[in-house]
């Protein structure tokens, strides 16, 4: 079962004018951004695993970020990134695997084989899910996306036992997805007027029920603000 509901008080985001968090101080920290969806999937797993008093949230304000943070935090200057053990560690599908791994809480990593098989595939397969409808929207976006989303229903339908990826209980599969098909369904639906869970009975329910995960509610973020964003973002007129 995930942990009990905490009301945690969201910190302001850190700018350029911020000052840099102690590094490497024994606190464990993690660096996000609060509209980042490659950052939502650590937060919502660690929310999910009851770490509120274990891993610090510290958001970056990505449109006018500190310098420190590329300097002296990661290099690579993007979220998600974690500060723990004495290192920095980043990669979004390597931190979720990492933080559940290494931290207390229940496992959101399968122990059937056919399962265990099956997440690894879907994992991988969400980086090329997320490039096919990122690219759509410079192109015929309801053609080229629909064969993604059809992917996901297909995914659904393997273990009946759902409404999850891998059956009843959530997984690491569903948390590389959520936070895209969440930022995906807003810009498509407010768009395009595109319904991805239109003829995919599946994803309908998926989105039903990942919507009542409490670590969840707490990391989404306002359909409006997700319209402006990607709009501003990838259909700007150069």
């Amino acid at each position: 079962m995930a942990a009990a509901i905490v009301n945690e008080h969201l910190p302001t985001p850190l700018d350029a004018t911020s000052e840099q968090p102690p590094l490497f101080d024994g606190t464990t920290r993690l660096y996000v951004s609060y509209i980042c969806p490659f950052a939502q999937r650590v937060w919502i797993l660690r929310n999910y695993k009851g770490l509120h008093d274990k891993i610090k949230l510290v958001p970056i304000d990505l449109q006018n970020r500190p310098a420190w943070y590329k300097e002296k935090v990661y290099h690579e200057n993007k979220v998600p990134a974690l500060e723990h053990n004495g290192k920095i560690i980043g990669e979004s599908l390597d931190l979720i695997k990492y933080v559940d791994s290494n931290f207390e809480g229940p496992s959101l990593q399968p122990k059937d084989p056919a399962k265990k098989e099956f997440a690894e595939e879907l994992i991988t397969y969400s980086d090329t899910f997320n490039k096919i409808v990122f690219t759509s929207f410079k192109g015929d976006t309801v053609k080229e996306a629909g064969p993604a989303f059809d992917h996901l229903e297909n995914a659904l339908h393997k273990f009946n036992d759902g409404p999850f990826f891998l059956g009843h209980e959530l997984s690491l599969v569903d948390i590389a997805y959520i936070p895209f098909v969440e930022k995906f369904q807003a810009f498509l639906s407010g768009v395009w007027n595109y319904d991805i869970t239109a003829g995919r009975p599946k994803l309908t329910k998926w989105i039903e029920e990942v919507n009542k995960i409490d670590a969840y509610k707490p990391t989404k973020t306002d359909p409006k603000v997700i319209v402006e964003l990607f709009s501003a973002r990838f259909l700007a007129k150069h």
